[in-house]
């Protein structure tokens, strides 16, 4: 079995803003002490979309990796790498389109809503129908074992899934696979060998998916093996074929939702946002024109939080305390809305501080931005690398 791995990628098409924060990065942040994690700008995937106008990819490609290290995201813990760097994602998509179902792309569910919620675009392309494709290849390519992903994302993970079993079903064919699997057995000695044989009955037999976790968990733990051998295994306990692509996990991410400016979702083309890096003068005039309930038009009006876009972000940002305040004021009009907002703009301001102390050192000699994305995109490629010569060789294209 491969190591367990964590991949995930963003789109470089604006500035990122405090949305993106508690959405996302707060779990990359979290999840890089945890396990080998890969985090790519995912380039390719923005002219999927804007191809027509290609200019904002790589200067958002630069400043979208300083906002990654500004929040915390550390490059000693996590590889970050651009996507377009590493060929072979282009390779393996290619490879992939071979065998996969049209029906498969156009059943994404996320495919007809964003048809439908960038009319105003046109995306009757190949790259947008195949984007969940070369989504499969950016995660498969590393073999990863999750992708941290929202509910809405969760049918990409598991297409990606179909895509790997159907590549392992077709192309995993190995000459002599079965006795070189039990070979393979009897390297595990007597003892193991025998509970691994009676586990992949039970498995395969009956479907008890505890006894393919408790199998899976003894190869793991078998030193004695060989990659090859334990690649074999693995295959051989679900049936007759080797693991040539890991089947990924979605990963379900705790995410906060940040409401904008607004109260909508925090959005640059809402024009509601409040940017990772946003100058501090600006921080405390966009809160402070924020708009409120709009039943309090004279200070001594009482006021209905639940109607007011800044307690969404009292929510966020706010002790119980400070929430209990704000109840408590606006209910009865015993504070105003510039006093109700205050907490709320310290709390921003006081986040952001760390960010603009650790962006600043890139923005003063970006050479060490390029050096962090050059050393990522090697180690990235490497591991690309092993994926396609086993690619290669299953499907007869490594001429040896």
């Amino acid at each position: 079995m491969y190591p367990g791995r964590v991949v995930s990628g963003m789109r470089p098409t604006g500035s990122m803003h405090l949305g993106h924060f508690h959405g996302a990065l707060k779990n990359w942040i979290k999840m890089q002490s945890e396990q080998p994690c890969l985090f790519f700008v995912a380039d390719w995937h923005a002219l999927t979309t804007h191809y027509d106008d290609p200019g904002i990819i790589e200067r958002s490609t630069w400043d979208m990796v300083i906002d990654w290290l500004a929040a915390g995201v550390d490059p000693s813990q996590a590889t970050l790498f651009i996507q377009s760097r590493v060929p072979e994602h282009a390779e393996l998509h290619l490879l992939l389109s071979m065998a996969t179902p049209l029906g498969w792309l156009e059943r994404v569910p996320t495919y007809k809503d964003q048809i439908e919620n960038l009319a105003s675009r046109d995306l009757a392309t190949y790259g947008f129908l195949g984007y969940p494709l070369l989504q499969a290849a950016d995660v498969l390519i590393y073999r990863a074992t999750e992708v941290p992903v929202g509910d809405d994302q969760v049918p990409h993970i598991e297409m990606m899934r179909e895509i790997a079993r159907r590549f392992n079903h077709l192309y995993g064919k190995e000459r002599g696979f079965e006795e070189k699997a039990m070979e393979a057995v009897k390297k595990l000695g007597a003892k193991r060998a025998r509970l691994y044989m009676e586990l992949r009955t039970e498995y395969q037999q009956e479907g008890k998916d505890d006894a393919l976790e408790q199998a899976q968990a003894m190869l793991n733990d078998a030193q004695s093996l060989s990659m090859i051998d334990r690649e074999r295994l693995f295959g051989y306990l679900e049936g007759s074929r080797k693991l040539i692509l890991v089947e990924p996990h979605a990963k379900l991410t705790v995410a906060s939702r940040l409401p904008g400016l607004d109260g909508r979702k925090m959005s640059k083309s809402y024009g509601n946002a409040i940017a990772l890096r946003e100058d501090k003068d600006s921080v405390v005039k966009k809160i402070r024109t924020m708009p409120t309930d709009p039943a309090r038009i004279r200070r001594t009006d009482p006021g209905d939080p639940r109607k007011c876009p800044v307690w969404q972000l009292h929510e966020v940002y706010s002790a119980e305390a400070t929430r209990d305040w704000v109840v408590k004021g606006c209910t009865t009009a015993g504070i105003g809305c510039l006093e109700c907002k205050q907490p709320v703009i310290d709390a921003i301001i006081q986040e952001q501080e760390p960010m603009h102390e650790r962006a600043q050192q890139y923005l003063d000699d970006p050479s060490l931005v390029r050096a962090i994305v050059a050393d990522g995109c090697d180690a990235a490629r490497k591991l690309a690398q092993e994926t396609m010569r086993d690619v290669r060789e299953a499907m007869g294209l490594s001429y040896t």
